[in-house]
């Protein structure tokens, strides 16, 4: 026999063994940096020490509501200072949280509260009335807290409690509730996925942790660096970098309204080092008038996903101050888990076309996942490394969802054979990098944003006029894609496109309305079933 340990007494015990949770990160900052800016909105700075008592006091206001461990409270907020305590503060009470895109429409905003169940919702003054739409339509609604937003100027309408009073009664030395298996739920977030409903994908703290130490490591992020807040904190939780910042004592720089403008005096009066976005946003610093840029003496580090950046873009992008990344991912992978890694030895020296071309793949895993590739969807075995075989990107590994809420047969598909599918088609290079093909399953990525088309599609569907409908993604300059319509009306009906648009508009958030529609027989199989790959190209030629 084999020599064989003696573990005899080594066990996990209290001092050997915590819960991984990226609340910790705030409590050490609290201590560590208490002095440093950890939040900066407009005029607004508060320390870590600050962050820390504000958090506080919204978990023990929470917990004063009722608010029990697992409990859902959701917001409906832009990247502002209460959406960013909220990150730390729901979770500190135990509570899961649900943030939710400000953008949706009634009907969707309804279905989520529903459906996750929020007992509690921290709203924007701006979109109050959304909410309040959307609350009557349930049998029991949240418990809604206003939070008006001085520094853009948008007053309280007084219909609610306010939110600095809400508060403002919580405890600062209130104890946190901490997770005692990593494995709790910390978050619940819905994606559009490929029908018209959400699915609520749930997140555990372990994966949240994780995602942050791999992200300051692939990202090569240094101590106190200054996170400028694009990406929405309802998109996959800021991608998680809300949550990673106390780590590294970095600067949150909120921003409410994405504009040039906003973006260059970040970086000029508040120094901001880091942001992510898509491509879109990039293309806005490009375009940006004279009058709205600013000076500044430092590279901006850039994560950009979405859809690939043009290799325009980035060739236009980087002279102005900005080294660009393109990273991947999905709201079921907590945000980015894939990052174009450049190995300057072997790319540095390439012509601009062929550096740009590689800066555009999708890349490898970052350090966090345990391994992403693509596979053959049916046989679940590697598809070759030639550049030109097509499969689906595959994910496993700690940053990879707990499921699907209350959804146990997509959970179950979602993870057939022991992978994550993404629904997302690439091939492999020789060299490992990755780069996606095509989109599965229809999904319009118009601006950052996910647009299911069977949810455009239905809401065509419902205009007297209209026959048959089908939605693909048009190519467009500025958002990336946008939702095209090719629609079949009924005999004898008279509608133009105008007024399909507009019905369209009246049902559905903004980006999700087709910004095209175009009137033949659509394109079918024997069976009837209608030929989008067809209709794709068409849209193309548009």
């Amino acid at each position: 026999m084999g020599w064989m340990a003696d573990e005899t007494g080594l066990e996990k015990c209290a001092a050997n063994h915590v819960a991984l949770t990226p609340l910790s990160h705030l409590r050490r900052a609290a201590d560590v940096f208490a002095g440093r800016d950890a939040v900066v909105y407009g005029d607004i700075r508060h320390s870590y020490a600050q962050y820390h008592a504000r958090v506080s006091q919204l978990a023990s206001a929470l917990a004063a509501e009722g608010i029990a461990p697992g409990d859902v409270v959701a917001t409906l907020l832009p990247n502002i200072p209460a959406q960013v305590e909220a990150h730390f503060g729901v979770p500190a009470c135990g509570a899961v949280l649900n943030t939710i895109n400000t953008r949706l429409d009634v009907d969707t905003v309804g279905y989520i509260l529903a459906h996750g169940g929020a007992k509690l919702v921290l709203v924007d003054s701006a979109v109050l009335d959304l909410v309040e739409a959307a609350c009557a339509t349930l049998d029991t609604p949240p418990t809604v807290i206003e939070v008006p937003d001085p520094v853009a100027g948008i007053a309280a309408s007084g219909r609610h409690r306010d939110y600095e009073a809400f508060i403002a009664g919580g405890d600062p030395g209130f104890d946190w509730i901490m997770p005692q298996d990593e494995w709790e739920s910390l978050a619940l977030n819905y994606t559009s996925g490929t029908t018209g409903r959400p699915k609520g994908v749930v997140y555990h703290h372990r994966g949240a942790y994780l995602m942050t130490m791999g992200t300051a490591v692939a990202w090569q992020m240094p101590l106190h660096a200054r996170y400028l807040t694009i990406v929405p904190l309802f998109h996959c939780n800021g991608w998680n970098h809300s949550w990673m910042m106390p780590m590294l004592g970095g600067t949150v720089i909120c921003c409410r309204d994405i504009t040039a403008r906003a973006i260059y005096d970040a970086i000029a009066d508040n120094g901001a080092t880091h942001f992510g976005g898509a491509p879109i946003v990039l293309n806005t610093i490009i375009n940006a008038r004279d009058s709205d840029r600013r000076p500044f003496d430092h590279v901006v580090q850039t994560y950009t996903a979405g859809a690939p950046p043009p290799a325009a873009t980035l060739r236009a992008i980087e002279p102005l101050g900005f080294r660009v990344t393109q990273v991947y991912g999905l709201t079921e992978t907590y945000g980015h888990v894939t990052e174009c890694l450049w190995r300057p030895e072997d790319w540095d020296d390439l012509p601009d076309d062929d550096r740009y071309a590689i800066k555009a793949r999708t890349g490898v895993a970052m350090p966090m996942m345990e391994s992403i590739t693509v596979l053959d969807a049916d046989t679940m075995t590697q598809v070759p490394r030639d550049g030109a075989t097509l499969g689906e990107v595959m994910h496993r590994g700690n940053c990879v969802m707990k499921g699907y809420y209350r959804n146990p047969e997509a959970t179950a598909e979602a993870f057939r054979g022991g992978w994550f599918h993404s629904g997302d088609i690439a091939y492999q290079h020789p060299d490992g990098w990755i780069k996606i093909a095509d989109r599965a399953k229809d999904i319009i990525i118009s601006g950052g944003e996910n647009v299911s088309s069977v949810e455009v599609e239905n809401a065509l569907m419902h205009h007297p006029a209209v026959l048959l409908a089908a939605v693909v993604a048009k190519p467009d300059e500025k958002w990336g894609e946008v939702p095209c319509a090719f629609v079949e009306v009924k005999d004898g009906a008279d509608v133009t496109e105008a007024d399909l648009i507009g019905f369209c508009r009246e049902r559905l958030a903004g980006f999700k309305t087709p910004k095209t529609v175009v009137f033949q027989e659509l394109p079918k199989t024997s069976t009837g079933k209608i030929q989008k790959f067809e209709l794709r190209n068409a849209a193309r030629a548009l």
